[in-house]
């Protein structure tokens, strides 16, 4: 009996929930574990600012297999280096992240890079990726276009600029709002109350609406995260594996001294 490729974060969008989960820039498959055994929905490994190198993800996407696929491995690539989607997918990876995405043709290309042809350009050599999911070959590549996760990240005034036109793109799940750099490149870093960032944010959700697509972002705490759900957010990242660290350690370290 051939098994089905299903990613858990697709099907809990699609039914109009919201998915949880955190970013890990630590090249830790022992993190990873505790992570995904804590019940969170989808780990963000971070090749674009964590050390992590190929090797270290694909243990990393391997120590998700503790959560019997309630934990999808997720990645996000570098920004302007495609070819790095390749060894992500091919490492089992069930989604991408792609950062700075500024124009329609850099969505355009992004999803071309998860694709195998001919809707795509993804080069055939998924050996890892069909074995971590339990998978021949052949039935994991016809089932891999579907099971997906394709993530745009929306963060400059670029992106603002363009926003129409990137979210008319065919393949995009969800659309990264990011804050921080969303307001640096704006000129106001930090200042989520200042005006041109409101009308800003307000454009891009407005875009991001008008398709298919569902919103996501940053909950740095949970009040935070609350009130983006409220908003229509469905895909939430809370906090980073170095943040959550280190608030524990401190926490624990303040109570017992007092």
């Amino acid at each position: 009996m051939s098994m089905v490729l299903t990613n858990r974060i697709k099907e809990k969008l699609n039914a109009g929930e919201t998915a949880f989960g955190t970013l890990v820039s630590m090249p830790s498959p022992h993190l990873v574990q505790l992570l995904a055994g804590a019940g969170f929905d989808w780990l963000w490994f971070d090749l674009e600012h964590g050390p992590i190198p190929f090797d270290a993800l694909h243990s990393m996407i391997n120590a998700t297999a503790v959560a019997d696929g309630h934990t999808v491995p997720i990645t996000r690539v570098p920004a302007d280096e495609l070819w790095t989607v390749k060894p992500v997918l091919d490492s089992g990876s069930l989604g991408v992240i792609f950062p700075f995405v500024e124009t329609a043709q850099q969505a355009i290309d992004a999803i071309a890079a998860t694709r195998y042809p001919p809707g795509g350009k993804r080069g055939f050599g998924p050996f890892y990726a069909a074995s971590r999911w339990g998978l021949g070959l052949r039935e994991y590549a016809e089932q891999a276009d579907d099971a997906i996760l394709r993530v745009v990240m929306l963060e400059s005034k670029a992106a603002v600029d363009n926003a129409e036109e990137i979210m008319a793109v065919e393949g995009i799940d969800v659309a990264f709002l990011a804050p921080l750099d969303l307001s640096q490149s704006l000129g106001v870093p930090g200042q989520f109350d200042a005006p041109i960032y409101k009308e800003a944010l307000a454009h891009l959700e407005a875009c991001v609406k008008k398709t298919n697509a569902v919103m996501g972002t940053l909950g740095l705490d949970a009040q935070q995260a609350n009130e983006k759900i409220k908003q229509g957010y469905k895909f939430i990242m809370l906090s980073v594996d170095a943040a959550l660290i280190d608030s524990a350690a401190r926490g624990l370290l303040n109570s017992v001294k007092g």
